[in-house]
């Protein structure tokens, strides 16, 4: 069994009481190449909270991350659906 090695970027941008994640994993395989899945998350401070930018990272990040475990999760479900056909009900 070969060794595979996935790794994931986190890049956050802030835009005033906006901030955006995107998670974006890369997996290397030998015999489909290179493929990326990516997980988008924001999070909107309230005017009123105090300004302290790494809990809109910590939350745009976090929402980024659950996103992309759920698209991996999908592309996951369609594969098995391709290989062995749609559940009966």
């Amino acid at each position: 069994m070969e060794d595979k090695n996935w790794t994931v970027q986190i890049h956050i941008t802030e835009d005033g009481d906006d901030t955006r994640a995107e998670a974006v994993l890369t997996a290397q395989d030998a015999t489909l190449g290179t493929s990326t899945v990516t997980g988008r998350g924001v999070a909107h401070r309230n005017p009123i909270d105090r300004p302290i930018p790494e809990i809109g990272d910590e939350l745009a990040a976090s929402r980024a991350l659950e996103d992309l475990a759920i698209r991996l999760h999908d592309i996951a479900s369609d594969d098995i659906v391709q290989l062995t056909g749609p559940a009966e009900a």
